[in-house]
C-alpha cells in the first residue's frame, strides 16, 4: 500500500535534497502547489526551520539545524508509522552495492588516461570510451528505475527517480554531454546522489557511518 507524505515533510525534504531551492523548485520536486509551498516555507521560517539567503542576484531557501532535525523526526515518524523500514533498508543496501559504479562512470566521463599514465579531461573524441560509459549508465538507470518503482509502491515520494535519470541520459545520447554530471540540474549524477541522500535521511543513517556495500 502506498503512503503519501505530509506537505510539511515534503517541503522540508525537498529543501534538504536540493540544498538550496526556490519555492518553484521545492513545489515541483513533489508536485505541490507553488503558492501553498511558499506559504508553508514562510511558516517554517517563522519557526526557525528554514532560512532564505541571497547571493550574486540569486536567492533560495535552505534548512537550519532545527529544520534538519525536524525533517529527520518526521521521516522517522513516517517510517515507523508505515512499517516499511525493513523494505526501505533492503533497497538501500541494493543501491549501495551499485553506488561506486555510478561514481566511477561519472568520473570516467570527466577524465580519461592520456596514454602517458596520467589523466586528462575527456574531450569525448573517443566514441568507444564514451559508449562504454553510456552502456554502464544505462544499466545503472535500470537499477535506479527498479528501486524507485519498488520504493514508490510503499512511499510515494520515492517515485520518479528512474524517469528523471533516464531523461537525463537521453539528453546525453543526443549530444548534451553535460547532463551526465551537470550540477544544480536533474543530471544522471544529481539524480543518483539525490536518491542516496533520500535513503540516508529516511533511514537516519549518517554519511561516514554507512555499511560496507555487498558485491553485485
Amino acid at each position: 500500500m502506498m503512503n503519501p507524505s505530509t506537505p510539511e515533510l515534503l517541503v522540508l525534504h525537498a529543501v534538504r535534497l536540493r540544498g538550496v531551492t526556490t519555492e518553484a523548485e521545492a513545489a515541483a520536486r513533489f508536485g505541490l502547489d507553488e503558492e501553498a509551498v511558499g506559504e508553508l516555507l514562510l511558516d517554517l521560517q517563522a519557526y526557525g526551520r528554514v532560512t532564505r539567503s541571497a547571493f550574486a542576484g540569486t536567492s533560495g531557501w535552505s534548512l537550519t539545524e532545527a529544520g534538519r532535525a525536524e525533517g529527520e523526526r518526521l521521516l522517522a515518524e513516517e517510517l515507523a508509522g508505515t512499517g516499511h523500514g525493513p523494505f526501505v533498508r533492503e533497497r538501500y543496501e541494493t543501491f549501495l552495492a551499485y553506488n561506486s559504479r555510478c561514481l566511477t562512470a561519472c568520473t570516467d566521463w570527466q577524465l580519461r588516461p592520456d596514454g602517458t599514465g596520467r589523466l586528462a579531461v575527456n574531450t569525448h573524441a573517443d566514441p568507444v570510451w564514451d559508449a562504454r560509459i553510456l552502456d554502464e549508465l544505462t544499466v545503472l538507470g535500470g537499477v535506479l528505475d527498479t528501486l524507485s518503482a519498488e520504493l514508490g509502491t510503499r512511499l510515494t515520494r520515492f517515485s520518479g527517480y528512474g524517469e528523471r535519470f533516464t531523461t537525463a541520459l537521453a539528453r546525453v545520447r543526443r549530444g548534451e554531454f553535460s547532463w551526465v554530471d551537470r550540477p544544480r540540474a536533474d543530471s544522471c549524477h544529481t539524480v543518483w546522489m539525490e536518491l542516496h541522500e533520500d535513503l540516508l535521511a529516511t533511514l537516519g543513517i549518517r554519511r561516514g557511518e554507512e555499511p560496507e556495500p555487498r558485491a553485485v
